[in-house]
Order: structure tokens, then sequence, then C-alpha cells
């Protein structure tokens, strides 16, 4: 049999070394238990004077040496995993408790401890061995007792005892390690399944960030750059509408720009710096929206908010981006308002247009199996900044209403993380596809 056996007999890692020596451990602890138990009766059958003496003598010096061995198992355990010798010897020492009180008293059962834990230390062949050494020192210690009366079934009952243990141990041997190698597996198979996800949401991410962001400025680069062309081939140009478009067209490109560097910093995992005021920043992209799309769009409310995360300020922008484009595509609207208002706790910015509002009957995966990720990317966004968005008609008698409500944190107070929103939201149609 091979001294290494227990470490590495079957393929196991450390948690399944650690959950082996463990059992182990326990197992001293039961023999432990087995001699404190049996102890008492045994002296008292003992033969007074020297018979009782012996008795006491074996009893104390294998319950110090259990002890030691089950109070210092990390220091004495690897080593006698690894030798087997060590057991042996501690076989042979215990069967001290065998000639001194005799194989009938009850400590004569400490003795199927050994095959157990050769079973779950060295797997079948070590209890094969330890339990066949254990029944041969039973069987000699029966037979030389001088006036034995026992039959064989006595004399059979212990060693069979033995050979009971030694494959109960080996078979816990095997359960330990088919759960190890089950459990290996089941944490293999979840970071895979964790890295595919990640790889999915940062695909997920990286397209919304392209359709709502930089996809969609380049688009209107190119309307502003069109316009500039038809204006320039006029009979009569007009200058100051030339340097309007062509302001406009500047703007957008620098937009784009800085949409680019922005997700570049998120892909290098680069710390963002935060926003100064995104509400000055909305105000001005309204303004924008009207000039390159002649549908007029109004900004109210607050003129200023708490400075915010760069990604969340960038978040913010383009949902409310979305938004317009989809009234501007979709909605045959005539006018969006776009409204943003502070609470001591809260940002809530509204956009909402009077267009022909949303078809019914119409679920997010619906449009996400039709390729139209417009809401579908507007929810995304609300959802990995901790905010709440709401769909739907609103309170005008047409039209439809996209409101962001984001909590803020007190300025007294550090940042803390914002609360996980609700998966879906509240109203939800397919008027803004884009």
């Amino acid at each position: 049999m091979n001294g290494h056996e227990a470490a590495d007999a079957e393929p196991g890692l450390s948690i399944q070394v650690n959950a082996l020596q463990a059992m182990c451990r326990q197992v001293f602890g039961f023999r432990l238990a087995m001699i404190a138990i049996a102890a008492p009766a045994a002296l008292l059958n003992a033969n007074p004077g020297l018979g009782q003496r012996l008795v006491g003598a074996a009893v104390v010096v294998t319950f110090m040496v259990s002890y030691a061995l089950f109070r210092d198992w990390e220091r004495f355990g690897p080593l006698l995993l690894r030798h087997p010798t060590l057991l042996a010897a501690d076989t042979l020492f215990g069967s001290l408790l065998l000639v001194s009180a005799g194989p009938d008293t009850t400590l004569a059962y400490v003795s199927v401890c050994t095959p157990l834990l050769a079973g779950i230390a060295y797997s079948w062949r070590g209890a094969a061995v330890f339990a066949s050494l254990q029944s041969l020192i039973l069987v000699v210690v029966q037979t030389a007792l001088p006036h034995s009366t026992a039959g064989p079934a006595e004399t059979l009952l212990l060693p069979g005892f033995c050979v009971i243990t030694g494959a109960v141990g080996s078979t816990l041997r095997g359960l330990l390690l088919r759960f190890g190698t089950a459990t290996q597996a089941l944490t293999a198979m979840r970071s895979r399944l964790a890295v595919a996800e990640a790889v999915s949401e940062e695909r997920a991410r990286l397209a919304r960030e392209m359709h709502d962001s930089v996809a969609k400025t380049l688009h209107g680069v190119a309307l502003a750059a069109e316009g500039l062309a038809t204006t320039a081939a006029a009979p009569a140009p007009n200058p100051a509408l030339l340097r309007q478009q062509a302001d406009l067209v500047a703007r957008a490109a620098r937009r784009a720009a800085t949409e680019s560097r922005a997700l570049l910093t998120d892909l290098r995992g680069e710390q963002a710096p935060a926003c100064a005021d995104v509400l000055t920043e909305l105000e001005s992209r309204t303004r924008d929206f009207t000039a390159r799309t002649t549908l007029k769009a109004t900004y109210r409310g607050a003129a200023s908010a708490p400075p915010l995360p760069e990604p969340v300020a960038r978040h913010l922008l383009s949902i409310t981006e979305e938004a317009m484009e989809n009234a501007h595509r979709h909605a045959a609207a005539t006018h969006v308002d776009v409204t943003a208002e502070i609470e001591p706790d809260l940002l809530r910015i509204s956009v909402h247009d009077d267009g022909r509002g949303l078809p019914p009957h119409t679920a997010l995966d619906e449009l996400r199996r039709a390729g139209h990720f417009g809401l579908v990317g507007m929810v995304e966004r609300a959802e990995s900044m901790g905010a709440r968005i709401r769909i739907g008609r609103g309170a005008g008698a047409q039209g439809t209403e996209v409101v962001v409500e984001l909590p803020l944190a007190p300025a007294q107070s550090p940042p803390l993380p914002l609360p996980v929103p609700e998966r879906r939201p509240r109203d939800v149609g397919p008027s803004a596809a884009a």
C-alpha cells in the first residue's frame, strides 16, 4: 500500500483532503468517548491489585495518545495520513487494552475504530489491511487467554465488526471524494456561467452605448452636415444660417468625441470624474435637438443639480435624448417638453411629447426580439444606475411621457449604494422602437 494514498489515491483537491482529515479527527473523538464510557466497567471487572493497575495504565495511556491526536490533529494528522506505519504502531499499542482488560470487556470495542480510520484515510486497501491486522490481534488474544470459554461466534464477533467498520470507512471516503468532485464541478460551472453572463452584459452595454450615444450623435452630425451642404449650395446662401449650421456640426462632433472618450474610459476601467452640472448639459442638448430636427423642444425646471458621477450623468442624458429622438422619429409629435425637478433626495426628469402615443399590449421582450432596442436600452440604463423609469401616456390627453427618478444621497454623508430598481417599468410600449 502506498503511503501517500490518503492524499492522492483518488481525484480531489484541498477541499476533499480537508474533509477527510476532519472525518479522521472525529474518529479519534469517537474513540475517546468509547474509552471514557467503557473504562469504569472494565476496571470493576478486572482482577483486584495488579489486574486493575494494568487496565488503568492501559486506559490512561491509550486515552492520552488519542487525546493528543485529537487536540493537535493539524500537527499529527498529516503525518498519520502520509505514513500508515504510524497507524500500525497505534494499533499494536492499543492492543494493550485487549491484553490487560480482555476481549470480552466493553473496552475491546475501541479496537473497531482502527479499521474505520484506515478506511477513511487509506481507502479500501488500507481498510482491508488494518481490518485483517486488528482481527488477527483479537483472535490471538482471545485464543491465548487461559480458561477461555468463548465459542466460535463470540470469538468472531469483534473481528466481524472490524471488517464492517473498515467497509464503512472506505464507503465514507468514497462519498466524501465524490461530493468534493461534484462540488468542484458545480463551482467551475458557476464560474463559467458567471463569465458568460458578464460577457453578455458587457456586450449589451457596449451595444447600448453605441446605439444611444456615439452612433446617434454621429447620425446627428451627418444630418447637420447635410443641412449645411444644402444651405451652402443655395443660389444666395445666408451667412448667418451657414454659421449657425456650422456651429451645430462642430458642437455635435465635439460631443461625439466626448462620448467616445467616456466609452473608452469605461472600457479601460478608469475612474470617471464627476459631472459638474448634468442639467446645464441637458438644457444645451435640448436646444441642439431643436436646431437639428426643427421639432420644438422646451426645457423647464431646475437650472442645476448636485454633481453626479460621470456614468450616471451620461445615462440620464442618453435616456433623455433617446426619448426626444423617439418623439421625432416615431411619434409624429409637434412639441416636446423636458422638465427637471429636484427634491431633497430625488432628481426627476420627464420628457413628454404630444404625438400619437404608445401602441397597447407591447412588452420589452417583444421589442428585444424584434430588434428594437431604444426602450430596452432606456430601461437597462435606469436599472444600471439604480433609478426608476416609467414609460407611458402620462398626464396629458395624448402623447408619451418618459419619467426617470434618481435617488440622491444626502450632501452631508458619503454616497451610498443606490437601491435596486424594479426589473420592469410600470407601463412600457414600443413607440420608441429606435
